[in-house]
């Protein structure tokens, strides 16, 4: 064995172990006291199990020499005995893990459970309904800081990047001879409705068509049988169109006789969503001209918002000039904007109106939860089982309430809204009115906005039974209603998005020198803020005047391509005023 390193330890687990390399001339083998005379470096690769027996056995040998100088020849042998059991036994190592995590478990077993530190597990955030105790607990402070007058000073950015005013220019050309007639089925609710009378009227101007005046659908959720004429004046529609669309009230018989007097044997399109304005030339244009007649149902946003400059102009002109809600509407309108402006004598007539969306089928959709319990729970399971059968009952969907919370998708209650609106400085003088349909639970969760502004009104405290009276059980009347009063505030504030929102800050925008003047606020940071049990007034306050400002630099906002022209009319329906023009600004109310 001359010549040949060796291993003390001997081979793991039956394996061979490979003889090391002798050590180099100039590092001469260390000489020990022990029965080998020396302790060489472990074989490469001979694994951890043997560098830690190589380090029992390094620590044995030490611990063996120390007694040899001391002359203990016992301890010598009694650190050989345990170094050969360890060799012997080399898979106790493997189990030394598990006896110490058994020995553990022993010991925290024999402890009293007062002793056990126990852990608490936190809801996520979101999936509590906080805002009542944040409301109780911030209520004296808020009560107390009711000075400010945020009407007198919440738009300061209104005219920073120049005024706008419409230019809509009029066709003067002439028609040429009509390509045939096209019939449109406009679904949804008013203002979706809307979408399709004007989309509608751009497609009858770009393929030289007479448009017939648009049939409602008539919708299970809203169930409103109104007609055309019912919401809008259709002779100021047809008028003002006469010079850039050819609109008839009904299909002349001559045309009908062809197809039996049957609408159902007229050509149907389906056309998908969002069509380019090119589809329209090359597919429903040749069918057009060879039928004479065809139909396109249904037909809410079936033209995609990026079109040419013709056709956006025809859509500017019919959003924005043509359509005008009718008489009946605009008289009980004007009477209740009259109404409101009384009511609002300490802040020069201006008032705020908030399109609250809070009712049962919203809340049901949302999946969010609030403060009502088992007994919501069941109510609002019913609402999504009658209105969207099985559609939150699939197998394998996770609904989660918080997650939707803290995304912003929760619609804001009414007692959220009136935090937000007294933290953006208006006081509890500030009026407002409230455009909604029936609120969840109304008489519970309408308390608190109500506490914090006493002068709040809707369509139905500001007008006489009366006067309602034509427009009940019509919800597309009520909504004109509506849009009208909140069209003519000083603010506008959106809750929760959709076409009724978005229409109005377009129109906003088209009357107020191409500013929206419309609060929409960050949903994701109110939910953060509405959350946070330790947030004080001042901080609170801090928070949602920036919000309120974001607002302001927000309102004039240019359209890009993709975007809603009726939410966006700059540049595409109105032109930037020149210095003469805009030194003292001026609104068409």
């Amino acid at each position: 064995m001359q010549g040949q390193a060796y291993s003390r330890l001997g081979s793991f687990g039956g394996a061979a172990v490979a003889p090391s390399p002798p050590p180099p001339p100039s590092s001469p083998a260390r000489a020990g006291s022990g029965a080998g005379g020396v302790i060489r470096t472990p074989a490469k690769g001979a694994g951890p199990a043997r560098c830690v027996l190589g380090a029992a056995a390094s620590a044995t040998g030490a611990a063996a020499r120390a007694g040899a100088g001391r002359g203990g020849g016992a301890a010598r042998r009694a650190a050989r005995a345990v170094l050969a059991a360890l060799l012997r036994r080399q898979a106790v190592f493997l189990f030394a893990p598990l006896l110490y995590v058994a020995a553990m478990l022993l010991y925290m077993g024999s402890l009293p459970l007062d002793a056990v530190p126990r852990i608490i597990a936190r809801q996520p955030p979101g999936s509590v309904y906080r805002s009542p105790q944040l409301y109780a607990r911030l209520r004296a402070d808020m009560d107390a800081d009711n000075s400010t007058d945020a009407l007198a000073t919440v738009w300061r950015h209104t005219y920073k990047g120049g005024t706008w005013r419409p230019c809509i220019n009029n066709g003067t050309n002439g028609l040429p001879e009509s390509n045939g007639y096209i019939y449109v089925e406009a679904n949804g609710g008013l203002n979706q409705q809307r979408t399709s009378i004007c989309n509608a009227v751009a497609i009858a101007g770009f393929l030289n068509a007479t448009l017939i005046i648009p049939n409602f659908h008539f919708h299970s959720i809203w169930r409103d049988p109104s007609k055309f004429s019912d919401i809008y004046d259709k002779d100021h529609f047809v008028q003002r169109l006469q010079n850039d669309v050819r609109v008839v009230d009904k299909i002349p018989d001559f045309i009908m006789e062809r197809f039996g007097h049957n609408l159902s044997n007229v050509f149907n399109f389906k056309i998908k969503a969002w069509a380019r304005i090119q589809y329209y030339k090359d597919v429903v244009l040749p069918k057009l001209i060879e039928e004479r007649f065809i139909r396109i149902s249904p037909f809410a946003n079936r033209l995609s918002f990026d079109a040419p400059p013709a056709v956006q102009r025809l859509r500017c002109l019919a959003n924005f000039e043509a359509l005008k809600f009718s008489k009946s509407i605009v008289s009980l309108s004007e009477t209740l904007v009259s109404r409101m402006r009384e009511r609002s004598v300490e802040s020069d007539g201006k008032y705020i109106s908030v399109h609250l969306r809070f009712e049962e089928d919203m809340v049901a959709f949302s999946c969010c939860v609030y403060d009502g319990g088992d007994e919501e729970k069941k109510e609002m399971d019913a609402a999504r089982e009658i209105g969207w059968r099985g559609k939150f009952t699939k197998r394998g969907r996770v609904i989660r309430p918080g997650v939707i919370r803290m995304n912003g998708k929760c619609p804001l209650t009414p007692l959220e809204v009136g935090l937000m609106l007294r933290g953006m400085g208006f006081s509890n003088k500030t009026a407002i009115f409230l455009a909604s349909g029936k609120i969840y639970r109304a008489e519970k969760n309408m308390a608190p906005l109500l506490q914090m502004f006493p002068l709040l009104q809707t369509k139905e405290t500001l007008a006489s039974e009366e006067e309602l009276v034509p427009f009940m059980n019509f919800s597309s009347r009520m909504a004109a209603i509506d849009y009208s009063v909140c069209a003519q505030s000083e603010v506008f504030v959106t809750t929760q998005g959709g076409n009724f929102p978005h229409f109005l800050m377009g129109h906003r925008r088209y009357l107020y020198g191409g500013h929206s003047k419309t609060i929409k606020p960050d949903k994701r940071r109110l939910a953060v803020l509405f959350d946070n049990p330790r947030i004080g007034w001042k901080s609170l306050k801090r928070h949602l005047l920036n919000m309120r400002a974001h607002s302001d630099t927000k309102g004039i906002e240019m359209k890009r391509p993709n975007e809603s022209i009726y939410t966006y009319p700059c540049p595409e329906c109105m032109c930037r005023m020149n210095r003469t023009e805009h030194s003292k600004p001026k609104h068409s109310r």
